[in-house]
């Protein structure tokens, strides 16, 4: 029976449409089982109901026409109770129900069973027989094992609208995706299809080297033009911060990076476009794994880069719509900051990539021009899309092709809603974050690339709670020097002060790790990350280190944050490298103070070490994305199980609370910086518990700003004493929206299911 259930699923999965799959495997299945009928039904949600989709042995009239509502009949019992029914006597069961259409009144045998997606009823797979027969127990594992085969090709079929449903209204197509950048876009598909495909360049031996060195020079150049013209045209829309990404492509261009790389495999016997072809991949195979973070768009920068190259070694131009409608967005398996820079910006409305994650740099842009951003879109059938009507819910994460006119509705009244909400805290960002009852909760921004705003940020922020120093690391082929990276760190003081800024050591390893610098892990999320990779390799770190330090000399506002810390012998073992760092620099001349120095609360085993941590270190500071995920046993990344992860989790806000306590006990300044600061209601309930500070992205501080300063302190501990003794993350979310309603703030949270 293995054998042939394999088969099956090799055919279903080899079926050129959903629906050829589904009649090729109600006939497999029926001749497998030696049975007279089987059915397939699918779940209409609108209708609450079961739709016959497919049969061999009942009338075909039927299909697209018989509908039993849930827990009607003998197939609406086993939708409603998700559970298998197996009956010798079908007709006999007082469920059973007659259906002219069918013809299924002579069969007596009856077996159903539930087709199940992560916890969702799809639908019911049906065999049934004349003779009255029980069927066996294999029998019954069979259909359950066909069942949950077809679980996972049926909701893909139905979030990429593949499948055809007679009888049912509508054509919508609804998609998930990871929301990078919050907002709402209604407007027309735009699909970029990338200018070249490195996959299919052939290998050739080059006849005049030196030929094929010059041509490529020249379509690098031309790249490069293209890129500076791109930036060009973003100079005024986006801050200093953003237009350093068009730096970052630039020095990928260069000489030392892939012209370098490309030129010498030239020389080792390939012609141009086979040796650009081969560096990108030799790159790719160490990025293309990455799961989020930095690296990961830059293995898109590579990529895209290198189809650029290519396009113009090809004697080929950039393929580019010659114009784009006024409400334009963008569609694409990767979207670039170049590409973004293309379309001009009174047009582009919104992007949706199948590649990408919040942190990748076209998010950043994006996050910076306001565009609202759905990316991680995998199931997108890019080539139906181009011209069709979309809705793009960038605060959840969602893509509507061809809305139905009541969603279009609601979503026009939103956008409304939303322009309305930024017009009104337009005037509030230069004012401070102080309740009505004089608290004042400092907001911090997180920052992490070479040039930040700091003149637009800093007459509306308490200083950088967090910058990552990862980016350094990750434009250059090499570990940069200490002189490149003290002039990274002294701009960033220099921008910033006299505020505080909180650097973060290098922050690499597992699922992060660099193409010069690879980590092949098992299990990446608990290996060696942070503070491990660093400690073992001090040359690293001490170089950081000393590049801090002299980047801080007569400025004093920096503060040293150490990552992914699990005990208090990694911090020993890091303070002694920074006091040997400390006298280094003294002996050429530096007479430099310690600054103050942090750790990273991430790993749910520093929460009880808090004491032993207190005797080491000046402050604390919680990244609560990662302190969730470790917390909670969920790797939000994985579609699977990324909605068990939930930062208003009541585990993890007992968490926090207790985290919160004992740094005030130990009267040290507690912050945390991650996305739940970044929200209006999760920063009262941290302003309650106690936390000093707070860090976001950017554009979240106008929303918890607003909230801080219509909230008082007396009644945020009120709503955490309410909160503390709920249960579920669902009945936080309730109980946060019913007092925000209360206090007419429900317009300062995102919109929810």
């Amino acid at each position: 029976m293995l054998e042939v259930l394999r088969r099956i699923i090799q055919e279903v999965n080899g079926a050129r449409s959903l629906d050829a799959a589904l009649a090729t495997m109600v006939r497999r299945i029926r001749k497998a089982m030696q049975t007279d009928v089987c059915s397939f039904y699918l779940f209409d949600q609108s209708l609450d109901a079961l739709v016959l989709m497919e049969t061999i042995g009942l009338r075909t009239q039927a299909v697209g026409r018989v509908m039993l509502p849930i827990g009607e009949g003998l197939v609406g019992l086993v939708g409603k109770r998700s559970e298998p029914l197996n009956l010798e006597d079908a007709q006999s069961h007082p469920q059973f129900r007659y259906f002219e259409a069918t013809g299924e009144e002579r069969y007596s045998s009856f077996l159903g069973v539930p087709i199940i997606h992560q916890r969702r009823m799809l639908g019911v797979l049906v065999v049934q027989q004349v003779e009255k027969r029980r069927y066996d127990d294999e029998d019954e594992a069979f259909l359950v094992t066909m069942a949950a085969q077809l679980a996972g090709v049926l909701a893909h079929a139905l979030a990429t609208g593949n499948l055809v449903r007679p009888a049912m209204p509508g054509g919508q197509a609804v998609f998930k995706g990871v929301a990078a950048a919050p907002g709402i876009a209604m407007g027309k598909a735009v699909v970029i299809v990338p200018p070249a495909d490195l996959n299919s360049v052939p290998d050739l031996i080059p006849s005049d080297e030196e030929y094929e060195i010059a041509r490529l020079k020249e379509a690098i150049e031309k790249t490069r033009e293209d890129i500076r013209a791109a930036a060009e045209r973003l100079a005024n829309r986006i801050s200093s911060q953003e237009l350093a990404l068009f730096d970052v492509y630039q020095q990928m261009l260069s000489e030392a990076a892939l012209s370098g790389e490309v030129e010498k495999r030239i020389r080792e016997g390939q012609w141009a476009p086979g040796a650009l072809a081969d560096v990108v991949r030799r790159h790719m195979q160490y990025l293309e794994r990455v799961d989020d973070d930095y690296l990961r768009e830059r293995a898109a920068d590579i990529r895209d880069l290198g189809r650029r190259v290519l396009a113009y070694l090809q004697e080929d131009t950039l393929t580019s719509p010659d114009s784009y409608p006024d409400d334009a967005i963008l569609v694409g398996d990767e979207i670039s900051v170049a590409m973004l820079g293309e379309v001009p910006r009174e047009k582009l409305k919104g992007l949706v990539s199948v590649r990408g994650s919040s942190t990748s740099h076209v998010a950043i842009v994006a996050r910076a021009m306001g565009i609202p951003t759905v990316l991680g879109m995998m199931d997108l059938p890019l080539p139906r899309l181009n011209g069709a009507p979309l809705v793009l819910d960038g605060h959840r994460g969602r893509l509507f092709v061809r809305p139905l006119p009541e969603l279009e509705a609601r979503y026009r009244s939103l956008i409304a809603e939303e322009k309305a909400l930024s017009e009104m805290l337009e005037h509030e960002q230069n004012l401070p974050s102080v309740t009505p009852d004089g608290h004042e909760v400092p907001l911090m921004v997180n920052t992490g690339l070479a040039v930040d705003a700091a003149a637009l940020l800093k007459s509306c922020i308490g200083g950088v709670g967090l910058y990552r120093t990862e980016v350094p690391f990750m434009i250059t082929e090499r570990f940069p020097g200490e002189k490149e990276q003290m002039r990274l760190y002294r701009s960033q003081l220099e921008g910033f002060a006299p505020l505080p800024v909180v650097m973060r050591t290098l922050d690499i390893g597992g699922d992060k790790d660099l193409p010069y610098f690879p980590i092949n892990e098992a299990n990446a999320f608990l290996g060696w990350r942070g503070m491990r990779v660093t400690l073992d390799h001090p040359e690293v770190l001490m170089v950081q280190l000393r590049a801090m330090l002299r980047a801080s000399v007569g400025l004093n506002n920096l503060s040293i944050l150490f990552p992914m810390v699990t005990n208090a012998e990694e911090v020993d073992d890091a303070l002694r490298l920074l006091d040997r760092a400390i006298v280094e620099l003294g002996e050429e001349g530096m007479a430099i103070k310690r600054p103050n120095v942090g750790v990273m609360i991430e790993v749910p085993a520093t929460i009880y070490q808090m004491d032993a941590l207190a005797k080491r270190v000046d402050f604390f500071s919680v990244g609560s994305n990662d302190l969730t995920q470790y917390l909670l046993a969920v790797d939000r990344n994985n579609p699977r199980v990324s909605g068990l992860y939930d930062p208003l989790h009541p585990a993890l806000l007992g968490a926090l609370q207790e985290l919160s306590q004992d740094a005030q006990r130990l009267r040290k300044p507690v912050s945390l910086c991650g996305e739940l600061a970044g929200d209006p209601a999760g920063a009262l309930l941290l302003m309650a518990m106690g936390f000093t500070s707070l860090s976001m992205n950017a554009p979240s501080l106008p929303k918890v700003r607003a909230a801080i300063r219509r909230v008082t302190l007396s009644d945020a501990q009120t709503l955490l004493g309410e909160i503390m003794a709920l249960d579920t993350p669902a009945e936080v979310h309730r109980h946060l929206e019913r007092r925000f309603d209360e206090w007419e703030l429900a317009h300062l949270l995102p919109p929810r299911d």
